[in-house]
């Protein structure tokens, strides 16, 4: 029998909305995506130094997440517990998976490249769940991870390799809104002993209403485009929430002031070429000014999440160098944290 579906929102090849309440995420884009867009399962064994696992952390609410664990290397003869990072993905708060192929790659280099135990967050998605969901899921995965620092989960690889005193949060475009929202809410919190060292913002996704000259200005690509941009706002503020939404724009008249914030160092990434490059700009800008400690750095020539397009970074050199250069200066600053 046919559908009598009508879609009533959609951002396209990513994302519609039926008139019955239905979402559809299938990829209707250009077939070159779909390589980066498909799920890669976990393997417990290390396969090119890393293995990897899916558990879930909140049976009530399906809250899962995907654990990244290096193949040590000389710390295994020390014993050392290695730095832990909380990675919450990027999307519009939409789409995307942390089992997706581009964030599988992407975490693997990051997770071997700064010896590093990662967990990233299947945090339920909108429009069936509107922001603040994503930040509440995000921060009951830190909550999750503070039990185990405490002793009242052990979660096998957690407690063998996480050192609790070295934490850091990194997401990428929506996802670095999330980390600031996370990194605020731990400021007022009692999340002993985990001490939160850094945070990272990796183009994170600020956008306001009223629109910046990087905004107008920079040419779109077909997988960041204005429309794009404001549709996944939508689809992911509260019924009624305007682009100002405190999330989206954490300088807007709705959100906390910055100077009442306890937030860790941040290091925030930003693409020369990105239409969100002055919202980044400006936060930082307006962090320093509230006495927050934050490093900027700039891929210039590079465009929005450029970093996870395997197919670009293998055929394109200054691509692949760009990248380098971001994951060499991650790797710095959890370093020096």
């Amino acid at each position: 029998m046919a559908s009598n579906k009508k879609i009533v929102d959609e951002v396209p090849g990513w994302i519609r909305v039926y008139d019955d309440g239905t979402v559809d995420r299938t990829w209707t884009g250009t077939p070159e995506m779909e390589p980066l867009l498909k799920p890669v399962s976990p393997h417990e064994e290390f396969i090119n130094g890393v293995a990897v696992r899916d558990q879930i952390i909140d049976p009530k609410t399906g809250l899962a997440v995907r654990i990244y664990v290096p193949e040590m290397k000389s710390n295994v003869q020390t014993k050392a517990k290695i730095p832990l990072i909380l990675h919450l993905h990027g999307g519009g708060y939409c789409v995307c998976q942390p089992d997706w192929s581009l964030y599988y790659h992407f975490c693997t280099r990051l997770v071997s490249s700064v010896q590093a135990i990662l967990v990233s967050v299947y945090f339920r998605l909108a429009p069936e769940h509107r922001l603040p969901v994503a930040v509440e899921d995000s921060y009951a995965a830190l909550l999750w991870l503070r039990a185990n620092a405490r002793g009242e989960l052990s979660d096998q690889w957690l407690t063998s390799y996480a050192d609790f005193n070295r934490v850091f949060l990194v997401g990428d475009s929506s996802g670095g809104n999330l980390v600031h929202q996370v990194a605020a809410q731990a400021g007022f919190d009692d999340i002993e002993p985990l001490k939160l060292r850094g945070g990272i913002a990796i183009q994170p996704g600020f956008i306001s209403d009223k629109p910046s000259k990087s905004y107008l200005e920079i040419p779109e690509n077909p997988l960041s485009t204005r429309e794009m941009m404001k549709k996944f706002t939508s689809l992911a503020v509260p019924i009624g929430s305007t682009g100002e939404h405190p999330i989206v724009w954490p300088l807007g008249p709705q959100a906390p002031p910055l100077t009442t914030l306890k937030l860790p160092p941040m290091l925030v990434v930003v693409a020369e070429m990105d239409l969100l490059r002055d919202y980044e700009l400006e936060y930082c800008e307006e962090m320093k000014k509230a006495g927050k400690e934050v490093e900027v750095f700039m891929n210039y020539g590079m465009s929005h999440s450029f970093q996870f397009n395997k197919l670009a970074i293998d055929m394109d050199p200054e691509i692949a160098n760009q990248t380098n250069k971001m994951v060499e200066v991650i790797v710095s600053f959890i370093n020096r944290s």
